[in-house]
């Protein structure tokens, strides 16, 4: 007297549970895109605080400038930031890429944000100090929605960031 038992699930059931996975998703997928949207924010922020603090470094050691400027194709000053940026030694303190001078590193711009600076060029002296005084460099989405930040850099060439559009 064995009764037969069979296993698995009934295709009600698994409809059942596809249904409320469905409804979890779309309840969620908000939310997990305001996270998205920060982090892309806060990924761009440090690289351009790496950026600049690597073009500073690069100016203390040699004692020439170091700078940082907007670039679409990683060879050559142009663009917006939102192209992307170069970092580069500046040997002969020119403000131009002229082949002399040694492309430290390459960062892409990135889609789905708008970074905008107040200037295109931005140079470290010898001493770590920024060249033509303190600049800025905003972030945000393309929505404008709130995750917003400004990265200022101070005429000592130091960094600091804040939640806020840039003045």
């Amino acid at each position: 007297m064995y009764s037969i038992r069979t296993k698995g699930f009934s295709l009600v059931e698994l409809m059942t549970v596809v249904a409320i996975v469905a409804i979890l998703a779309a309840i969620a997928f908000p939310s997990f895109h305001s996270t998205l949207q920060s982090n892309r924010v806060a990924t761009t922020t440090n690289e351009l605080i790496a950026s600049m603090s690597l073009a500073r470094t690069e100016a203390i050691r040699s004692r020439e400038r170091g700078s940082v400027c907007t670039s679409a194709d990683g060879a050559t000053c142009g663009g917006d930031w939102n192209s992307g940026w170069l970092v580069w030694s500046d040997l002969d303190s020119n403000g131009a890429v002229n082949g002399t001078e040694t492309v430290v590193r390459y960062v892409q711009g990135h889609q789905k944000l708008t970074v905008t600076g107040s200037a295109n060029l931005l140079a470290f002296d010898g001493r770590g100090r920024i060249v033509g005084g303190a600049q800025s460099v905003g972030v945000h989405p393309d929505d404008a929605a709130t995750p917003i930040r400004c990265v200022l850099i101070g005429p000592t060439g130091q960094t600091r960031t804040t939640q806020a559009a840039c003045q």
